[in-house]
C-alpha cells in the first residue's frame, strides 16, 4: 500500500487562496500601486512639458494679499486661444507647431523711430520681473498667474511717440498654416486689440515673455503677449506681431464681432453683466467656490482714476 506524505512546505488544499480573491487582490494592490504613484507621475507628466527656465528674473515684491498661483498645468492646460481652436484644451494640443524663433515685433505710425525688434533683442534689452497677477476671463473663470515680463511703457519708450499717439494697437501673427483655427471663419483675422495711451504706459500693464519662471508656452501667447490684469482675459492680446501708435481709437476683434457683448474698454466690473449671463461671480481654476467678482479684478486702487468721470455702463 501507497502511502503519501506531505511534505512540511505543502499547503492544504483548504488553505489554498480561491482563485477569484487572488485575481481580485491583484487588482486591488494594482489600483492601489497606482493611486500611490499618482502624484509623482503626474508631477512627471507636468515636467516633461515645461519650457526652459528663464534667468536672472526680478520676484514679485508684492503678490496679491492671501493668493496663491495656480499651477503650470492649470495654467497651461486650460486656455482661450482661438487660432488654435475653440476648446479650453485644443491650444495644448495643437500650439506646438507655432515656430516662435526667429520672431520680429514691427513698431510703427505716430513715434519718432519706427522699426523693427526682434525677440531676443527684447530679452536682452528689458530686466525681466515676475508679476503675479489675476486673470479674469469674460465666461467667468479665473486664475493666478506668475507672469514673467516687463512694462510695455519701457518698449514704447525705444520708438518715441509722439504727441499725437492717443491709443496702441496690437495684432497677432497671422499663419493659418501653423494656427490652424485660423481656416475657420469664427473671427475677422488677425486678432486685433487696443489700448488707450494712459492705459498702455500704466505700471500694472506688461509684455509677458514667460511665466512661472519659464519661457512662454506656445499655447499662452509665446513668444510675447499683453498683459492688462484689469481687463478681461481677451483684452491680452497673444503672439503679437505688430504694434501701431495711432490717433483714433484702433478697431479690436471682439467689439467688432459682437460689440453688444464686448466693449473697447473691457475692464472687470461685476456691476455691468454679460448679456447671456452675470459678471457678479467668478470660479477660480483648482477650486469648486465662486468668489465675488472684484471691481477692476481687485486692482481699482490702482486703475480706477483712469476712468474718472466715465460711464462704465456705456464704455464697458
Amino acid at each position: 500500500m501507497l502511502i503519501r506524505v506531505r511534505p512540511g512546505w505543502a499547503l492544504r488544499e483548504s488553505e489554498v487562496t480561491d482563485e477569484g480573491l487572488w485575481r481580485a487582490r491583484r487588482r486591488f494592490l494594482s489600483v492601489a500601486a497606482g493611486l500611490a504613484a499618482a502624484p509623482a507621475l503626474a508631477r512627471a507628466a507636468s515636467e516633461a512639458t515645461m519650457t526652459a527656465p528663464l534667468p536672472d528674473v526680478r520676484p514679485d515684491p508684492a503678490p496679491p494679499p492671501g493668493e496663491r498661483p495656480n499651477t503650470w498645468e492649470q495654467i497651461t492646460r486650460y486656455n482661450n486661444f482661438y487660432e488654435f481652436g475653440t476648446g479650453k484644451r485644443d491650444p495644448a494640443r495643437y500650439a506646438g507647431r507655432l515656430r516662435t524663433r526667429p520672431w520680429t515685433v514691427v513698431v510703427e505710425g505716430e513715434c519718432e523711430r519706427p522699426g523693427e525688434i526682434g525677440i531676443e533683442d527684447i530679452l536682452r534689452g528689458f530686466p525681466l520681473e515676475e508679476r503675479i497677477y489675476r486673470l479674469r476671463c469674460v465666461e467667468g473663470w479665473s486664475m493666478v498667474i506668475p507672469w514673467v515680463g516687463f512694462p510695455l511703457r519701457r518698449l514704447l519708450e525705444r520708438f518715441r511717440p509722439t504727441s499725437a499717439a492717443r491709443y496702441v494697437a496690437f495684432e497677432t501673427l497671422h499663419d493659418p498654416e501653423r494656427m490652424p483655427g485660423q481656416h475657420r471663419r469664427i473671427l475677422d483675422w488677425p486678432y486685433r486689440e487696443g489700448l488707450r495711451m494712459d492705459e498702455a504706459v500704466h505700471p500694472l500693464t506688461i509684455l509677458a515673455v514667460g511665466l512661472h519662471g519659464r519661457v512662454l508656452p506656445n499655447q499662452n501667447g509665446a513668444p510675447l503677449r499683453l498683459v492688462v490684469p484689469w481687463k478681461y482675459g481677451f483684452k491680452s492680446i497673444k503672439s503679437i506681431v505688430r504694434i501701431r501708435l495711432v490717433r483714433e481709437r484702433p478697431p479690436t476683434t471682439w467689439s467688432q464681432a459682437a460689440p453688444h457683448e464686448y466693449g473697447f474698454y473691457a475692464n472687470v466690473n461685476p456691476d455691468v453683466p454679460h448679456p447671456r449671463w452675470s459678471q457678479r461671480y467668478e470660479r477660480r481654476i483648482g477650486e469648486l467656490r465662486r468668489r465675488p467678482t472684484l471691481p477692476f479684478n481687485g486692482y481699482a486702487e490702482a486703475v480706477a482714476h483712469l476712468y474718472a468721470g466715465m460711464d462704465l455702463r456705456r464704455f464697458f
